[in-house]
Formats: C-alpha cells, structure tokens, sequence
C-alpha cells in the first residue's frame, strides 16, 4: 500500500469542492434519518457511494465522516452504528470485513502547527478482519487478511495477515492459525 503523506490546505478548497462537501453532509443526515433497509435507505447510501459500495455490504446508521467519495467497500461487509469515517486520505475495506460499533476510520489528522492543513495517508482493511467495538485505525495503517482489531484498541501500526491486535497502542498478542481459514 502506498501511505506517502497528502497535505491538503483547507483554506484552498475550491467553491466546487466546498458544493461537493455540503452535499455529503447532506445525504448523510438523510440516511441517518431514514429507516435503514429501506428503499429509500438503499438509494441514498447508493447516492452517496455510487460504485464504491460492494454486493450485500451493510452500512448502519447513523455514521458520519468526510470525504466518502475516498470510502471504498468490498462485498459482504458489514460496518455497524456510530462508525466515523475520515476518509480524505483514502480508505478501503475489502471484501467479507466485519467492523463493530463506535469504530473510528482515520485517514487524516491536521498539521500540529498549519490546523488547516491536512496529512493523509490511506488505511487498509483487508479480506475478512473484524475490527471491534470502539477501536480506532490511524492514517497509514493497513489491517491484515483475517486479522482482529481488539475492542477499543488504538491502532497505530500495520496488523499482519492473521494477527490479532489489542491495547493503547495495538500491539499484536497472537497470530491466528491460517489454515483454519482455507
């Protein structure tokens, strides 16, 4: 995965880009007060997604976060309530990922001198890891095959393929066995 760093200054966004902002947030509130499942449900999260939400994925409300045109979700993912997806510096989910409650996507921070820039780095999920209640991924941190993100982990380093990450900061405790998953 690529993690160079992006700077974004939020004071250069242009008018179209502040448009496109507005409308995010605006399709969101919609989807975080529509019935979940629903027809209308399903065509506002296909509005804000378009392609980038895979077959039989599930997003449930509410979330919230930034920046959902650089959200992309595989197959058979399920992301529960609360999530917050900061997805400037790019984020991707890939098939048959399982992500708990009050899990915090962060794929930007600011500047600690420049507040309005942004640093971007993209995050990495991969095939089949469960990310647990409450834990939260920082910007350039990839999440191994099948790996597990322990319950309100800080994840602050790459997981393995397989590993399985607990604490303030993640460290990982045990490897999974990969046979078991052929």
């Amino acid at each position: 995965m690529n993690c160079e760093e992006e700077r974004v200054d939020m004071r250069e966004m242009t008018p179209e880009e502040f448009a496109k902002a507005s409308q995010m947030n605006e399709l969101v509130f919609k989807i975080n007060h529509t019935l979940p499942g629903s027809d209308e449900y399903n065509a506002l999260l296909k509005e804000l997604f378009g392609d980038n939400l895979g077959e039989n994925s599930t997003i449930i409300a509410p979330f919230s976060g930034a920046a959902f045109d650089h959200l992309k979700v595989g197959d058979n993912v399920f992301i529960n309530s609360n999530a917050l997806l900061m997805a400037r510096g790019g984020i991707t989910i890939e098939d048959d990922v399982m992500i708990a409650g009050n899990v915090q996507l962060l794929s930007n921070n600011h500047d600690e001198y420049d507040r309005q820039v942004l640093t971007c780095r993209p995050i990495l999920i991969k095939k089949g890891a469960w990310i647990g209640a409450g834990a939260s991924i920082l910007p350039g941190v990839s999440i191994g095959k099948y790996a597990i993100v322990g319950a309100g982990a800080i994840v602050t380093k790459d997981v393995p393929d397989y590993g399985v990450a607990v604490g303030i900061p993640a460290k990982i405790v045990k490897m999974l066995d990969k046979e078991k998953f052929e």
